[in-house]
């Protein structure tokens, strides 16, 4: 069997690879391997569990807490909040383990399930695959032990709504007063507390894509299909637009004029506001390799330095953690701002963002011009050996003479994809045909060196 656990939980097509069974299995699993491990510290264990609106996960939810509850661990069901509420949750009420529903940005048709440790904490790999061992061993026929009469978890509903939009105010450095602002829920897991956050923090809000019907998230709308937003802030005069995604642990912004502004830009502007309110640690900003240049050279004009992981924001996460930096984030949206989330909350940097608009009285254009985008081509080249891009002289030979007349306005990666036989080639350059022209040579270099 295939490894279930990806980069960002299991995911799958909900009901075909994605069951009910292999869902209240898991949850066993992870209950007996955190119990093994010494996570519970010889208590009666608390989930916190939660979903996005995805018809799919009612199902799945039962399936959840049904597992959790015959593992002997009590479950408060918090109903459909965002990821990184049932993360807060999970911390703050001081829960042994969380579990969120979701596939995040992904169609109607997926769902996932992730696991949050103690602190609302993303599971460390070894328990993942310590979690899939268990539950491979005992579906093909090991019994699982299982508590009987007060042993058996309880089961309750708990309202954290409240709780999560007082956090996310909690975090504001001042109000918003006097902005106008468009927010698309993407039919999601934001669609209540979203809108609620702002405008108690002061906006003029005008929402779309937050009337969720269990079948319509992300669907034509959201972080993932921006014009919408676009539109919708210019019908309506807005001073800008946010956008966030299925499970709102990403947030993408549109600018009065319609322009989008991404996770790097975004990260910008926020890295200079927290310097300015000394809560930028080290100076420092964590990214991944596949943020633009023009990022990591806006970052170096304003004394700032960058940190490049690995792409996946649990790669930016641990680099964060081991370091102790306060802001790190992907370019798709995915923002993590240490001192108030233990991972990317959408709500949370949509309201730093338009916080910092408020408080210089710029317009969001002008913040994000901190950074100028370098054209950026993106060329996957498939059906080649991807282990056998940083051995082949023949591509390290184009890539240096690549790097050479790109200088240091324009940058080269190569990236194998960590699942299909393929490769991907993505130039920056200064000027777009020179990225593109670049890109060209090099996916055929590419091709030959490697098919």
């Amino acid at each position: 069997m295939g490894r279930l656990f990806g980069t960002d939980g299991v995911r799958g097509v909900a009901n075909a690879d994605l069951t009910a069974e292999l869902a209240l299995g898991l949850s066993v699993a992870a209950a007996h391997v955190l119990a093994e491990a010494g996570t519970f510290e010889g208590h009666k264990p608390v989930a916190v569990v939660g979903r996005d609106p995805r018809a799919s996960g009612e199902f799945l939810e039962a399936a959840v807490v049904a597992g959790l509850a015959s593992a002997g661990v009590d479950v408060l069901r918090v109903g459909v909040l965002p990821t990184p509420a049932v993360a807060f949750l999970t911390g703050e009420l001081g829960a042994d383990l969380g579990v969120m529903l979701s596939a995040s940005h992904n169609a109607m048709p997926d769902n996932g399930v992730k696991f949050f440790a103690r602190g609302g904490h993303k599971l460390a790999d070894e328990l993942e695959d310590k979690i899939e061992g268990v539950y491979e061993e005992h579906r093909t026929g090991a019994p699982w032990e299982r508590p009987t009469g007060a042993g058996v978890g309880r089961v309750r509903s708990y309202d954290g709504f409240g709780q999560y939009v007082e956090h996310l105010l909690s975090a504001l450095p001042n109000r918003l007063d006097g902005l106008k602002i468009v927010l698309d829920e993407a039919h999601g897991a934001a669609a209540g507390v979203s809108p609620e956050a702002f405008t108690r923090a002061g906006a003029e809000i005008v929402t779309i894509g937050a009337e969720p019907d269990g079948l319509n998230i992300n669907d034509g709308c959201g972080s993932t299909h921006l014009g919408p937003l676009k539109a919708a802030v210019l019908e309506h005069g807005a001073h800008l637009g946010i956008a966030h995604d299925g499970d709102a642990d990403r947030c993408l912004a549109v600018d009065h004029e319609g322009n989008e502004v991404d996770g790097d830009q975004i990260l910008a502007v926020l890295a200079l506001a927290m310097r300015e309110r000394g809560v930028l640690r080290s100076d420092t900003v964590v990214a991944t390799v596949m943020s633009n240049l023009g990022f990591k050279l806006a970052l170096e004009r304003e004394g700032l330095r960058l940190v490049q992981a690995a792409v996946g924001d649990r790669y930016v996460l641990e680099e964060m953690k081991e370091h102790g930096y306060a802001l790190g984030g992907e370019q798709s949206g995915h923002v993590i701002i240490s001192d108030h989330a233990t991972t990317g909350d959408g709500t949370l940097t949509g309201l730093l963002l338009a916080a910092r608009v408020a408080q210089t009285g710029r317009t969001l254009q002008e913040l994000a011009g901190v950074m100028e985008r370098l054209p950026q081509v993106l060329v996957n080249v498939p059906d080649v050996d991807r282990s056998r891009v940083s051995t082949s002289p023949e591509l390290a030979a184009a890539v240096g003479e690549a790097e050479a007349e790109l200088g240091s306005t324009g940058r080269v990666l190569l990236r194998p994809s960590g699942t299909e036989p393929l490769v991907r080639v993505m130039v920056e350059a200064a000027d777009i045909e020179q990225a593109r022209a670049v890109a060209g040579r090099l996916a055929d270099v590419v091709k030959s060196a490697l098919g």
